[in-house]
């Protein structure tokens, strides 16, 4: 017997817009169900923290600054959702230079989910070659609806 739970897509209208065809959000039941989030601005190709040359080819970035324009990306979505970032439960990270960002990631990670009042989510890091967009840092989310 197969059941099928009632969905609901979230779009948010302050994060940046999705670069494929799927929603910020999936809701089902009581979870939500965030697609990847990047540094991206809305209504913009602009990425915080990247510098491109004239073929869109990144020439120096600032993981630091791509970190909380992440979180900052995420948080916008949860509160467009309905829900708060104290109810996050899982974080995937992908980031594109684990050798040279993990430090910085995981010290500005810190400031935004551990300690009183703070989700202190499960948590996967994964490096991988290249994201879609000239980005270094995508978050995967996983969070209670409310």
């Amino acid at each position: 017997m197969s059941r099928n739970p009632e969905m609901d897509n979230v779009v948010s209208e302050r994060a940046p817009e999705p670069v494929g065809a799927f929603p910020h959000a999936k809701r089902v039941g009581s979870l939500l169900f965030l697609s990847g989030i990047g540094p991206r601005k809305r209504g913009s190709k602009d990425i915080p923290g990247v510098t491109l040359d004239e073929t869109g080819k990144i020439i120096a970035y600032d993981i630091a600054e791509q970190c909380h324009a992440v979180f900052n990306n995420v948080k916008m979505v949860l509160e467009d959702a309905g829900t708060r970032w104290e109810n996050i439960v899982d974080v995937t990270t992908f980031l594109t230079n684990m050798k040279d960002d993990f430090t910085i990631y995981n010290k500005i990670y810190a400031e935004y989910f551990a300690g009183p009042g703070k989700p202190n989510p499960a948590r996967t890091t994964l490096e991988i070659n290249c994201l879609p967009t000239p980005i270094a840092i995508e978050l995967k989310v996983i969070a209670i609806a409310e």
